[in-house]
């Protein structure tokens, strides 16, 4: 039974990729001066898959294969005043190309798995990121370096 007054929230969604090459997380520095993972909103006609894929492509110009789904939580930005479903997959790079900064982002970083918990960034990205690497270390230890 619905409730008269009732009027579900809203928010928007945001996909992001966790990707490790040689050793290293690839990160993005944001206007709030956070790193983030590569990625952004889905559009209507692609899967999140897709989404992710073409959003990394897009930000660093890295091609990538998505892999499985890692997590998805919450996150409030306090400066914008507002929440955003985050999905997180990890994801295989194709090639050894060297990232290229968009002008989304304000800096690109690759980082080790040891740096990540000192970035200032959502607790939700550093969980997304460990989960990862403990998934190639024993899938494809040769991707952790």
């Amino acid at each position: 039974m619905s409730q008269p007054d009732y009027v579900p929230r809203t928010f928007p969604v945001s996909i992001k990729g966790v990707v490790v090459r040689g050793g290293t997380v690839l990160l993005l520095k944001n206007e709030r001066n956070e790193w983030e993972l590569p990625g952004g909103r889905i559009e209507l006609d692609e899967t999140p898959e897709e989404c992710v894929a073409r959003e990394i492509t897009e930000e660093t110009q890295w091609r990538v294969t998505t892999g499985p789904l890692l997590d998805t939580w919450m996150y409030y930005i306090d400066v914008a005043e507002k929440h955003v479903f985050i999905v997180t997959y990890g994801c295989y790079v194709d090639g050894n190309t060297e990232p290229v900064l968009s002008y989304e982002h304000k800096e690109i970083g690759l980082f080790t798995e040891n740096e990540v918990p000192t970035l200032n960034m959502p607790d939700g990205y550093k969980r997304s990121i460990a989960t990862w690497y403990d998934r190639l270390r024993k899938d494809t230890p040769e991707l952790v370096g």
